[in-house]
Order: structure tokens, then sequence, then C-alpha cells
């Protein structure tokens, strides 16, 4: 594990080689520490590096998960992995990761208390679809069946830009705060506006 000087407003920067070194360090840490940026070799780059892949695997073994991600250099970029909060939402994808992790027996502790918090509070089952299959949902589709501008503009929609959309709908966890976007969104589509320009 290599240690690079975070800034004053970011969090620890971390090297790990391998996922055997990953793990060592959530064992020791994950309790302890509210987060940290892993720096990891693009694909292609010579560096000897975990993979993203990897490491989100190792942190839902821990009750992490992986959050946003930054550029790095030329070589590598900035990947932060936080604990699992309590009402944190869930995946399908890493929900089907977690079920693999737990038959292959990989899953510690902390994990599993993660596990059981999201199946507890209502997350588990609440999970949200991955962009390939996420769909319209009813109330989505019943506002923009009254609002052609809206409709016309969401239907010309592709990629990152819808998902983001379905996806921010979707995961809002009290009806009043889904009301709340449905409403803005209706009226960002009526505008031509999106996420991602």
């Amino acid at each position: 594990m290599k240690k690079t000087s975070p800034s004053s407003i970011d969090p620890e920067i971390l090297t790990f080689e391998t996922a055997a070194d990953w793990h060592a360090w959530l064992t020791k840490h994950h309790a302890s520490s509210t987060g940290i940026f892993i720096r990891i070799g693009k694909k292609g780059s010579g560096l000897l590096s975990i993979t993203a892949p990897e490491a989100l695997e190792v942190a839902l073994c821990h009750g992490w998960i992986d959050a946003i991600r930054k550029a790095g250099d030329d070589k590598t970029f900035l990947q932060r992995y936080v604990p699992r909060g309590p009402r944190s939402i869930w995946s399908e994808i890493n929900k089907k990761k977690v079920q693999e992790l737990i038959k292959a027996k990989l899953m510690r502790p902390a994990g599993l208390a993660a596990v059981k918090r999201a199946k507890e509070n209502g997350q588990w089952d609440n999970a949200y679809a991955p962009a390939s299959t996420i769909t319209v949902p009813p109330d989505l589709e019943a506002a923009l069946k009254k609002n052609k501008k809206a409709r016309e503009f969401f239907a010309t929609l592709k990629g990152s830009n819808r998902y983001a959309f379905l996806h921010r709908l979707v995961t809002a966890k009290k009806p009043e705060t889904r009301a709340k976007r449905l409403a803005t969104f209706i009226g960002m589509m009526e505008r031509g506006e999106v996420f991602y320009p």
C-alpha cells in the first residue's frame, strides 16, 4: 500500500496493488475510517494496481461502497470508497454481487450487517435497476402524457441523460421528495435541459 498526501478537504488517497492488500486495509480500518480514495491504474497504464471491480467486491464484503470517481493523472483515476450508511440505497447489480459473495463465503461481519440493515429498512427490496433495464415509472409516464413539450424532449434522450432523470426519480426515499423531483424534471424537460450537456 502506498500513501499519498491528501489535500486539506479530501480524504486519504491510497494505492493498493492487489485485492488482498485492500482487504487487509479494510479488515483493520473499516470501522474507524470515514472513507478514502484509491488511486487505480487505467487499463493499459502498465501499473500494478487493483482494478475498480476488484476494489468494489472487497468493499462490499466489508460493508463499504464505491462513491465518486475523480480524474487522476494520465495513468490513474481516483475512486472513493466509504462505509455504507444506514439508509444507503442499493443497486440491483450490487445486490447480485453480494449474493454471489455470500455464496462464496467471502462476506465479512460488517458486510453482512449492511445487508441485514438494508433488508430490515426496505432498501434491499427497493434496489434500483441498472441503465440497461430501468423503465419509465408510472408517475413519470402520467406526467409526460400531460405535457407534450416535455414528452417530446424526453423521447429524444439517450444514455446517461435519460438514466439521470429515471435514477434520480426512482431513488427518492420519500413520496414528497419524489413528487418534488418529478415536478422539477418535467420543468427541465419542458425547457430542454439535461444533467449532462
